[in-house]
């Protein structure tokens, strides 16, 4: 399922397309936000967005060989809720 197919799916239950794509939009929007200023965004029974910082390392280009310098750097990352993860085991429906 992409962004468009989501924009269908909440589209068939509010029964306007453009609402629907205003919403998706606007939570998209507010959680990218709220995680890239170091704010975590955690929604009960689905997960938490949070901002989680890599460590600079050596890496090793595979061409040559080379140790190259990795510097650290800011990833987002998200960990599904025991509701989420229940659901994608088959043990709720």
């Amino acid at each position: 399922m992409n962004k468009r197919d989501l924009i269908d799916a909440i589209s068939t239950r509010l029964g306007d397309k453009k609402t629907a794509t205003e919403a998706v939009n606007a939570i998209l929007e507010t959680i990218q936000h709220t995680v890239a200023q170091g704010d975590k965004v955690a929604i009960t029974g689905f997960g938490v967005f949070e901002k989680s910082e890599r460590a600079p390392r050596t890496a090793r280009n595979p061409a040559t060989g080379a140790p190259i310098e990795v510097p650290a750097t800011f990833v987002p990352k998200f960990r599904a809720g025991a509701d989420f993860k229940a659901l994608v085991n088959g043990e709720r429906s």
